[in-house]
């Protein structure tokens, strides 16, 4: 079994009661030791990996700055802590592998473009992370020291990513641990332990507290080392609620049979055949005699509840499973407003980072505010305001480099264009010489298509949404009559989404419209089924209201209701409008194109979003535990969370929710055991948010962390929730452990107006 815990056989024997000859041993888990840690990972010899543990004094590079200091691989093999050469002291400021998206070879960040021009560009590398952490840009003294941070880091992320929830739990605790002690002589005081429990936000009784350290102290010598800082942290790791639930299917005996666990995964709603049975105890079971024998004990069935196999999210739903082949207009397209912005909409900067950012979160829609530039060279930003600018050509290079990195499917660019001819046959010369054969310049097939043609169809192309010049404008043109706005080299290259004015009846396929959000609400009440008719064989992109100075975002669930493709968010912007955004596009393996339901496909339908008469399901959830919140306030040794969880329903209407109780002064292990029973409306379009705030009864409630997932991809029965902070970077190892069940109130609307 990789990784950092190691099986070994100990304790009384038990005899599975179905056959007295066989024997299985009890077995223990605990923690392996950082030296095995790396020969597990198959990295203990790696040249790059030895060189990083050594450390390394590179360049850090930031705008009008450069400071050399010493990074450095902890022994864990998954945090890297660096200091500035000037310091003595050991600096705090660390990151974890976990946390890394991607290492960039060479100049290809934007600072290092511009401000890393004296290090040579085999020397330097970027480091990208998840959620909206800055880049940091790096030089090495030499090209070989370079790769091998490079290697390094990507081979100990490949590491990360194949490690299991328990593995990245030790992690934590370990880096917890070493934060507490403070004298670094590997061993743990009371003090130390008593420090260690408030990091990981538990309040723990000091008569408890002391209890458990005596009870793992076995030496006598009022500190804990080696074997007895494992204990307590098994101690701590222990999951009666698991427990609970092995003993319930495994019986006496207290070891599970591939039958009983085949009775387990039919209460699951899972595949229950005892071939899978067997399948699964051969992947978890960390004891090589059990698997033998087919049977599981209760590290391994905790083992494959922590595993991706228990979490609630279909894992059939992060590959790309859905038709491919149906016109563009019958999908939901991740779509992103003010793109090149990093924040603020009136004095934020913009940069070409914010499109890379966005194609990883798998957007496939952006924007380009294009104005004109000196020299002859259009650029972007957010017009009459004071954010700074980016050369349209560095962002169409950008686009051509990263578009397809994360998804192979069909990109977007929504340009706003307010340049003149000139630099306007400039921006169609960069389109075409820097984009090349990825650009669409001619219909794939007829010129007036009946339909859209599908994502599958247009894999690895940009679309170019514009106006597109009409033959009768031309003529007038040339009578003079009328004043050109837009150039014809530009408007050739508008081929699918040509921009016009909304029109209730049914257009070109090739002809989409935008609205603000107040346009399309007012669309919605008075004319809902004509939207969604619109939407089922063209385009449509809704935009934030330009009151939104801060770059705020509305909520994207009530334009999907109506079938709207391209709803555009300010990506840049965290909170719960931008965890719909995530939940939804995370479905069909975060490739940017979501199917949209049936009855938002056909040209028939009679769906209005604005009717609340639709299907409905019925969703209880037992919120059951939680376990390693992390801690908010970090500066305040004292301060422990008080944790409560909120379920909402986002779907047709007003949102629907409901919340637990709150757990005082317990963010480590908090249990509620507590059922919410919530209706969900049109469960074909809804999405379900969990939500853990820290409860305060003087002050708003604080934002802890948050899952968000659509309705169609729940998996019932016993589950994990892995939580996501604000920007959507993992809180690994925050979870929440539920037990979901669906019920079917058998209200169905009739076969010929079919509503969710």
């Amino acid at each position: 079994m990789p990784g950092f815990w190691r099986t070994l056989c100990a304790g009384r024997k038990k005899k599975y009661q179905a056959d007295p000859e066989v024997v299985v041993e009890q077995v223990q888990c605990t923690k392996s030791h950082e030296l095995r840690t790396f020969k597990k990972m198959a990295l203990s010899d790696d040249d790059d990996v030895k060189i990083m543990l050594n450390g390394s004094q590179l360049w850090k590079i930031k705008p009008g700055w450069q400071q050399q200091r010493l990074y450095q691989l902890e022994s864990d093999g998954m945090t890297i802590w660096y200091q500035s050469r000037a310091k003595k002291a050991r600096s705090k400021q660390i990151f974890s592998i976990l946390h890394i998206d991607s290492v960039r070879e060479g100049h290809q960040s934007e600072g290092l473009r511009k401000h890393g021009r004296r290090f040579p560009e085999s020397c330097c590398f970027s480091i990208s992370f998840m959620g909206r952490r800055k880049n940091l840009d790096l030089a090495a003294s030499s090209e070989q020291e370079a790769q091998s941070w490079i290697h390094g880091l990507q081979k100990l992320g490949q590491r990360a990513i194949a490690m299991s929830q328990r593995e990245k739990l030790v992690h934590w605790i370990r880096d917890y641990l070493h934060q507490a002690d403070r004298d670094g002589d590997e061993k743990m005081s009371f003090q130390e332990v008593k420090d260690m429990l408030r990091m990981i936000n538990i309040d723990m009784n000091d008569i408890y507290a002391y209890t458990l350290f005596k009870k793992c102290d076995r030496s006598n010598t009022d500190r804990l080392e080696d074997h007895e800082i494992e204990e307590f942290c098994t101690q701590l790791m222990y999951r009666p609620e698991l427990e609970e639930i092995f003993h319930e299917y495994s019986g006496e005996d207290r070891v599970l049979s591939a039958e009983e666990l085949q009775e387990f995964l039919q209460h699951q709603g899972e595949e229950a055949t005892l071939e899978r049975a067997r399948e699964i105890i051969h992947k978890y079971e960390l004891n090589e005699k059990a698997k033998q024998h087919d049977l599981m004990m209760q590290e391994g069935f905790m083992m494959y509840l922590l595993s991706a196999e228990g979490d609630i999210f279909n894992q059939k739903h992060r590959k790309v499973y859905e038709d491919m082949t149906q016109p563009l207009s019958h999908y939901f397209i991740s779509s992103s407003h003010n793109t090149y912005l990093t924040n603020h909409q009136l004095v934020g900067s913009s940069s070409t980072e914010s499109y890379i950012r966005a194609f990883m979160d798998g957007c496939r829609c952006v924007e380009l505010d294009c104005w004109e530039g000196t020299n002859g060279e259009p650029v972007i930003y957010h017009g009459h305001t004071f954010t700074s600018k980016i050369l349209f050509k560095d962002v169409i290079a950008t686009i051509k480099h990263y578009a397809f990195k994360y998804s192979a499917y069909p990109v977007i660019l929504s340009i706003e264009n307010h340049c003149g001819l000139e630099q306007q046959v400039k921006m169609a010369h960069h389109l075409r010489t820097i984009l090349g054969d990825m650009l669409i310049t001619k219909p794939l097939d007829v010129k007036d298509p009946p339909r859209l043609p599908s994502p599958e169809a247009l894999r690895g192309k940009i679309l170019v949404k514009g106006k597109k010049l009409s033959e009768r404008r031309l003529a007038e043109d040339e009578e003079g009559r009328a004043r050109m706005e837009t150039a014809q080299e530009l408007s050739d290259l508008v081929i699918y989404c040509q921009s016009v004015e909304y029109r209730d009846q049914p257009g070109s396929v090739c002809e989409m419209s935008s609205f603000s959000e107040d346009k399309v609400r007012k669309l919605m009440k008075e004319s809902g089924n004509t939207l969604v008719r619109y939407n089922t064989r063209q385009l449509s992109r809704i935009y934030p209201d330009a009151l939104r100075a801060g770059s705020s975002n509305f909520s994207p669930q009530e334009m999907w209701n109506a079938g709207c493709q391209l709803v555009a968010l300010n990506l840049q912007t965290p909170g719960y409008k931008m965890d719909l955004n995530r939940g939804r596009f995370q479905d069909n393996g975060c490739c940017g194109y979501v199917l949209k339901p049936d009855f938002l496909r056909r040209e028939d339908t009679c769906f209005n979003p604005e009717d609340l008469s639709s299907s409905m399901k019925i969703l209880n959830i037992k919120i059951i535990s939680a376990q390693q919140l992390p801690k908010l306030n970090q500066e305040n040794p004292n301060s422990i969370v008080d944790p409560f969880v909120r379920v909402e329903i986002h779907s047709l209407g007003r949102r629907r929710e409901q919340e637990t109780t709150y757990i005082l002064n317990n963010g480590f292990n908090p249990t509620w055991n507590e059922t919410l029973r919530l209706e969900v409306l049109c469960p074909a379009l809804a999405l379900v948010r969990f939500v853990v705030e820290d409860y305060d009864k003087t002050s708003s409630n604080d934002f802890v962390g948050q899952y968000t997932l659509p309705f169609p991809s729940l998996k019932q029965g016993y589950r994990h929730v892995h939580l996501l902070s604000n920007d959507g970077a993992s809180l690994t190892p925050a979870t929440l452990f539920v037990h979901l069940h669906i019920e079917d109130p058998g209200q169905s609307r009739p076969d010929s107006c079919p509503s969710g």
